[in-house]
């Protein structure tokens, strides 16, 4: 099964994300400086992601 880089990407920032909510919002407060963080997390793994290649089957 071949997932495309896009796809890829995007779960790995839902993951981030998600991770970093969840973190978060322990203290059922939502700070600025913690909205920040989540967006950067998204946006990193989004980034990094996407810029590594798929590792090529052998053989195909």
């Amino acid at each position: 099964m071949r997932i495309a880089s896009i796809a890829k990407s995007l779960l790995a920032g839902l993951a981030a994300g998600s991770a970093a909510a969840v973190t978060a919002v322990q203290d059922n407060v939502l700070t600025t400086g913690e909205g920040v963080t989540i967006v950067l997390a998204v946006l990193g793994a989004w980034g990094i992601t996407y810029a590594v290649p798929n590792r090529k089957t052998p053989g195909a």
